[in-house]
């Protein structure tokens, strides 16, 4: 049996482990900016992975660890170029099964979930550059799938 300790660094460790296999199944850098970004909660700001929930030491431990996955995810992805996240950002979504690409568009459009994908820590220019970068793709695939002006009183 192990001691307080050694449970939580094997939590802790197996919480990473989890976390680095359930990214490497994800194709796209964008999807894994959104998987990441879906593990912290809003409320509290802690990233909260199945392996390890609450506020054990293990759990703000593992909150820690994938804190810093996701910044670096992030900052990978903010030193890519334009085109590059353009393919990849359809290539996410053509992974979506069962979705209407002009209702995705048009929601993205109205509701910017992509400026939440953003690590709390990350503020200024590289912020501002994932926000411009990203409207600029969107500006494009409105056209690609003919998504007309979202409605702003929607």
């Amino acid at each position: 049996m192990l001691n307080g300790k050694g449970t939580q660094a094997a939590t802790s460790t197996s919480v990473g482990a989890a976390c680095i296999r359930d990214l490497t199944n994800i194709e796209t850098s964008y999807g894994r900016l959104v998987y990441l970004a879906g593990l912290r909660n809003p409320e509290t700001g802690r990233y909260e992975h199945y392996g390890a929930s609450g506020i054990s030491a293990d759990a703000l431990d593992a909150s820690r660890t994938l804190r810093k996955v996701h910044e670096q995810v992030f900052k990978e992805w903010i030193g890519f170029p334009l085109e590059r996240k353009k393919v990849d950002i359809e290539l996410y979504i053509a992974g979506i099964d069962q979705i209407d690409r002009v209702e995705l568009i048009d929601a993205w459009l109205r509701l910017t979930p992509y400026k939440n994908l953003v690590p709390a820590s990350i503020q200024g220019p590289e912020r501002e550059k994932h926000t411009s970068d990203f409207e600029a793709i969107l500006g494009l695939l409105k056209n690609v799938y003919g998504v007309a002006s979202p409605d702003q009183d929607a």
